[in-house]
């Protein structure tokens, strides 16, 4: 077997490469009308398509390309800071019942996509503990919550099963944020649906455009507050996360600093002094949009040749479940408006991906529609929390039922 040689890519490289793979997804978008009119995240067409590259070079030239992940890790820091430097306490306050609704939602699907995960497996002839790695351990539970159950599975019996998980996340990833665009297309279609009027999103855009004019005298002086906010967000994060470690308390980073965000942005609204939402909102798109298309470069797509046609048939029938359950259970609970399709493209990224592709799907519908603060808000708090918890539970529940079956 031949020798295979490694390049390495620095942070300031992964950098400027991603934004280029921004470019192409958002070429690409406008010159495919199918990925536009489907509202795919350029991250994800732009990604997938180097991934791709990057493939090839493995095959054929025994080349394998590793990326310096670190600038990822913060602009994910970043972003969810913004999510809650945008969150006000009025607006939570009329989230609460929301909240509470997709939560349960949620609870309910992750009932289901075990036992399709499980109905596959015993179909396939398969022990049923793999079925849980084909359903909400690797789905909604992602990368890591697929490498520490499948270590435990491993350690049960299960051969491979850490591998398997990592390849159903992958694939997940890449599905949740393909799958999002189309079901709010669909929704939005068949329900006459609108969205925020034209002239209140003109409205929007305006002003916007107006606060961050470069001659503007102040322009500066709000882009900087907002940053040093962005980093105050970040740091006093990461203080508290690991204060809540040492208390054994352990929580996603990323959810301490959006924490922060909602309490110094609700403080600066009571001293009279708010934060500008058009600054934070641009960062926000930005550390969103470089976040995914760095991770889509980095699927290491050969990894999952071996169980292609498993993954596949996992794959499509997830697809289809989650398609079903976001257009008749979620955006109907929702309250079957332009918020629940919002959340229903939200919900199929989370579902299937992470909550950057929720956040990334959801992106893509409002672009195009206008905003949805009610979806921005309880979305990114179910994915960030409230899913980790339940999907604890859910997966204890089921190990306890096929349990006789684990060695």
């Amino acid at each position: 077997m031949p020798e295979i040689r490694l390049v390495e890519i620095t942070i300031m490289d992964m950098l400027s490469m991603s934004i280029v793979v921004l470019f192409v997804g958002m070429y690409l978008n406008r010159k495919i009308r199918l990925l536009g009119d489907n509202y795919i995240p350029p991250a994800v067409t732009g990604g997938l398509l180097f991934a791709a590259g990057t493939m090839l070079l493995y095959s054929l030239a025994d080349v394998q390309v590793e990326f310096d992940m670190r600038m990822r890790d913060m602009l994910l820091l970043v972003f969810f800071s913004t999510v809650g430097l945008s969150a006000r306490l009025a607006q939570l306050a009329s989230g609460g019942k929301a909240l509470l609704l997709l939560t349960c939602v949620a609870g309910v699907f992750l009932l289901f996509q075990n036992t399709l995960g499980i109905g596959i497996a015993m179909g396939w002839g398969a022990h049923p503990g793999y079925g849980l790695m084909a359903g909400s351990v690797s789905f909604a539970g992602g990368h890591g919550t697929a490498i520490a159950w499948g270590q435990v599975a491993t350690a049960a019996g299960l051969e491979g099963a850490a591998t398997i998980g990592l390849a159903f996340a992958t694939f997940g990833l890449v599905a949740g944020g393909i799958v999002g665009g189309p079901i709010a297309r669909q929704l939005i279609e068949r329900n006459g649906i609108t969205g925020p009027s034209a002239g209140d999103r003109n409205a929007t855009a305006t002003d916007t455009k107006t606060e961050l004019k470069g001659d503007d005298p102040d322009w500066l002086f709000r882009v900087l507050v907002s940053v040093l906010m962005l980093t105050i967000c970040v740091s006093l994060g990461d203080i508290v996360n690991r204060f809540l470690a040492d208390e054994g308390v352990r929580l996603p980073g990323f959810l301490t600093a959006m924490f922060v965000g909602i309490l110094i942005t609700n403080v600066a609204d009571s001293m009279k002094h708010p934060l500008n939402p058009a600054v934070v909102e641009k960062f926000g798109d930005i550390s969103l949009n470089v976040f995914l298309a760095m991770s889509m470069m980095a699927i290491q797509l050969w990894t999952l040749s071996g169980a292609a046609t498993a993954i596949m048939v996992v794959l499509i029938l997830q697809i289809l479940l989650m398609t079903m359950f976001a257009i008749w259970v979620v955006f109907r609970v929702m309250g079957s408006d332009y918020d629940a399709v919002v959340i229903a493209a939200g919900f199929a990224g989370l579902g299937l991906g992470a909550t950057p592709v929720a956040i990334a799907n959801m992106n893509a519908v409002t672009s195009a529609y206008g905003p949805s603060t009610k979806a921005f808000l309880v979305v990114p708090l179910v994915g960030a929390f409230f899913i980790d918890i339940l999907n604890a539970g859910v997966i204890k529940f089921f190990i306890g039922i096929i349990k006789d079956y684990l060695l």
